[in-house]
Formats: C-alpha cells, sequence, structure tokens
C-alpha cells in the first residue's frame, strides 16, 4: 500500500508474534505495521486495530498492550478501534480465558475471529467467516475484502 493511501486505511498492531496481524492485512486491507505503534505524524495510519491469539499468553500481551497505550507509552494522535482476538485453536475456550475477554470487553470493542484452517497452512481461505465479514464492514472495509475468496 502507498504511503498516500496508509493515513487512511486501518493498522494492524499485533500485541505479540504470531497473532495474526498480517493475515487480517492480507484479507482485510490496511498496513500489517507488526509489533510497533504507527507515527501518524510521518503519514502511517493513525487508526489501529490490536490483534492478538486467545491464549493465555496472548491475553496477556494484549492486556499490556492496552497499558500502554492507556499510560501514554504510545505515539500521540492513535485511535484504537478495537482489539481483534484470532482463535488460537480450534473449539471452545477454557472459563479462564472467557473472564479475561470479558475484562478486554470492558475497556474496549472485542472483535473474535474464529480458528481458520487455511492461514495455518499460509493460504487464503475460500469464503469469509461470518465474523471477518462483520469486521471488515464495520470497518468500512467491504470492497476491500470482495475478491478475498478467489
Amino acid at each position: 500500500m502507498s504511503r498516500g493511501k496508509s493515513r487512511d486505511a486501518i493498522g494492524w498492531v499485533q500485541a505479540h508474534g504470531g497473532a495474526g496481524a498480517t493475515s487480517l492485512a492480507e484479507v482485510l486491507g490496511g498496513v500489517d505495521l507488526g509489533a510497533r505503534w504507527p507515527e501518524p505524524a510521518r503519514g502511517e495510519p493513525g487508526r489501529i486495530m490490536l490483534v492478538g491469539r486467545t491464549s493465555a499468553r496472548g491475553l496477556r500481551s494484549v492486556s499490556r498492550a492496552l497499558g500502554a497505550l492507556e499510560e501514554g507509552r504510545a505515539p500521540q494522535g492513535l485511535d484504537l478501534l478495537g482489539v481483534v482476538l484470532v482463535a488460537d485453536t480450534p473449539g471452545r475456550l477454557p472459563l479462564g480465558l472467557l473472564n479475561r475477554i470479558r475484562v478486554l470487553r470492558s475497556v474496549t470493542h472485542v472483535h473474535r475471529v474464529p480458528w481458520i484452517p487455511a492461514w495455518r497452512l499460509d493460504r487464503r481461505p475460500r469464503s469469509l467467516p461470518r465474523q471477518l465479514t462483520t469486521l471488515a464492514q464495520l470497518l468500512g472495509g467491504q470492497e476491500q475484502h470482495e475478491g478475498a475468496g478467489s
């Protein structure tokens, strides 16, 4: 994505390695920023989504990143749109992890993405799960994901 478009794009910030930010950027559009905060003053996206896995370690990393934002340890001008939690495995989450997600929901919007087997094989999903389609609509990115199933 060109620098000129970056400012208006969504920036995907991973709370930890392997969070799924790259996959989300590929499917929904936007800028994969890795594990760093963007710098809007340099033309990078100010609207960000924080991405983490639903594992205990992933949820702790998301909490730490939210704390950094709250404490002002991130560049000025960031607009956190929410947190995207990508399933770390198929199936239901244990109660302890669900409780941690409830705490996160008390602080910001949380969007959960189910386990997507194609991502494990570094492939694009044939069709987007409902949760990703809903997230794309919320982000105003409908036009960005239309070709995702091709």
